[in-house]
């Protein structure tokens, strides 16, 4: 039987089609975004093989060394106003970035080259990189290995010989040597000295404190003056510990040659990694790759974020949204309660119920002003003098911190989770609460034991809405807490454990801040994206762990709507 269009428009089917369309392409998109950063970030870690060539141009050639990052076709206008010799007859060329490292000797780490000026290409098996702690990458041939003053290895051709793979050798066990020692540095200098200086700061704001009470109590102070005495005597021995170590790992050297064919020497205690990718198969490569992406969500960033991990990020951004998790829940829920279960349902709480959802839509960055303002000024400064007298004028609370962040980012969700708490209060049928009445139940009963219970899916849901908003919010942050670089954890060993007067890490602020604060663009462009996806990550692990909470208390209260 032929229908019409209007009949078949009535029927509805032409909005069902047109919204599983539209959510087709919304998937389409998301997914396409998500390949996208993660094509542009995860290539980032691949140990790209390293291109040798001759580089001419207006008359002169040099050796290049370096990797090709990107390329682009550039008009031949654009290359002659920039002074390029382009033959005549040539409308647009190819030019390639190539990232050639080295910039304590160029001072550069990227170039533009045209490709077809590039000449004698090729990729020698001898040539290596050096991720270093400082000045970047660097591209060579190993010529020399020293001890102190004393060449233990040396080779000066540009071919894979016995000699040279024994020398290569004995620089890879050079570096896991400096590794070990720089693990130890790192132990003694940040646990070890970095807990004396936390209990000696305690100890002098102690002794303040004790002064500005006006005690006469010589007992007390002696016993300050004698545990500082110990912990000075500690960071003695500690600091003769450092000064031998700092003494064994600055005696290796290597003399490597660069791209011009001048040599320069590298302290080995400067290297985090050296690898020939010319040289080194498939599994080889993955299995760099793989200690790549490990160093990069579990080792602290290093090169101005532009190098290494971004794990205090990541630590911070979970420990932030578990604090406002854990504040933002209860004061929805009360909230909401009230609202839907005491509240007289009248003029004043419909204008309630418009505020809270006004303050939904307010942009974050009023949020951070306010907690600025309120919390950082006001509350902070009081607490500050108050609790914290000893330590003034130094603020303790009364400035940007964890705390501060976490009850910021909880105003700024909260209205999220009283609305789907109200939503899943109204779905609970009038007779279920009524029955349980009847049954003897106060209303305090009812509410704690039966209806919170139906209703905390929904709760689930609000919170699950407000991990996903406050997670990624970068604006009000800058204001209350977030810093570029924190050298330590909010959570650590230093009594009280958890440090909400610290500041951190962000992986929002850590995308702003490596995108448009770099001082080396280039080398920061794909560092965004792997950092972007793995921001998409942590948020969904955290909304998943929430969903699985959420599915489990459903099953869990479902016999109670039935």
């Amino acid at each position: 039987m032929k229908v019409s269009f209007s009949e078949w428009a009535k029927s509805g089917s032409p909005w069902v089609w047109l919204n599983a369309g539209a959510v087709a392409i919304s998937i389409i998109m998301v997914v396409g975004l998500l390949l996208l950063i993660a094509s542009r970030g995860l290539v980032h870690f691949w140990p790209a093989d390293i291109l040798q060539a001759t580089y001419s141009q207006n008359n002169h050639s040099i050796r290049i060394i370096g990797e090709t990052v990107d390329s682009e076709q550039v008009p031949a206008t654009q290359l002659r106003d920039a002074g390029v010799d382009v033959p005549e007859g040539v409308e647009e060329m190819r030019r390639d970035l190539m990232k050639i490292g080295n910039r304590d000797v160029g001072g550069t780490d990227f170039t533009w080259v045209l490709h077809d000026n590039l000449s004698n290409q090729q990729y020698p098996e001898m040539l290596f990189a050096a991720e270093r702690h400082e000045w970047g990458n660097f591209y060579g041939y190993l010529r020399a290995l020293k001890e102190g003053d004393t060449v233990v290895g040396q080779y000066d051709g540009y071919d894979k010989t016995p000699e040279y793979l024994a020398l290569w050798d004995k620089f890879e066990a050079s570096i896991e040597r400096a590794q070990e020692i720089h693990d130890s540095i790192y132990q003694i200098e940040k646990h070890e000295i970095g807990a004396i200086n936390y209990e000696i700061e305690r100890l002098r704001l102690k002794q303040r404190s004790l002064e500005l009470d006006g005690s006469t109590d010589a007992a007390a102070f002696a016993e300050i003056d004698a545990r500082r005495a110990e912990l000075g005597e500690e960071y003695k021995v500690l600091q003769d510990e450092l000064i031998d170590l700092y003494g064994q790992i600055n005696r290796d050297k290597i003399v490597a040659e660069v791209s011009g064919g001048q040599t320069i020497e590298i302290d080995i205690a400067k290297i985090v990694r050296a690898f020939r990718p010319n040289d080194m198969g498939i599994f080889a490569k993955l299995g760099h790759y793989g200690s790549k992406l490990w160093e990069f969500v579990s080792d602290e960033p290093r090169e101005a974020n532009t190098e290494g991990g971004i794990f205090p990020a990541i630590f911070g951004t979970v420990l932030m949204v578990i604090i406002m998790s854990v504040l933002v829940t209860p004061f929805g829920v009360i909230a909401a309660v009230y609202l839907r279960e005491y509240a007289k349902q009248g003029f004043t709480t419909r204008l309630i119920r418009i505020a809270v959802n006004n303050l939904a839509g307010v942009p974050s960055i009023v949020y951070g002003v306010f907690g600025l303002g309120f919390f950082v000024y006001f509350l902070g400064g009081n607490i500050d003098r108050l609790f914290y007298p000893e330590a003034l004028p130094s603020p303790t609370f009364g400035t940007g911190g964890l705390m501060w962040a976490s009850i910021t980012l909880a105003l700024l969700t909260v209205p999220v989770v009283i609305v789907a708490t109200e939503e899943g209060l109204t779905r609970i049928p009038r007779a279920i609460r009524e029955g349980s009445l009847a049954l003897g139940a106060t209303k305090a009963e009812t509410l704690w034991k039966v209806v919170l219970p139906m209703a905390s899916p929904a709760m689930m849901t609000g919170v699950i809405l407000a991990i996903a908003r406050a997670a990624g919010e970068v604006a009000p942050l800058m204001l209350v807490g977030v810093v570029k670089l924190a050298p330590n954890l909010p959570l650590d060993g230093n009594y009280p454990f958890l440090h909400l007067d610290q500041k951190f890490m962000h992986l929002g602020f850590h995308i702003y801040d490596v995108g448009f604060q770099s001082p080396n663009v280039e080398a920061a462009r794909p560092l965004v994206y792997a950092t972007a996806l793995l921001l998409v990550a942590v948020i969904a692990l955290l909304n998943i762990s929430a969903v699985q909470i959420r599915n489990h208390l459903r099953e869990k209260y479902k016999a109670l709507e039935m």
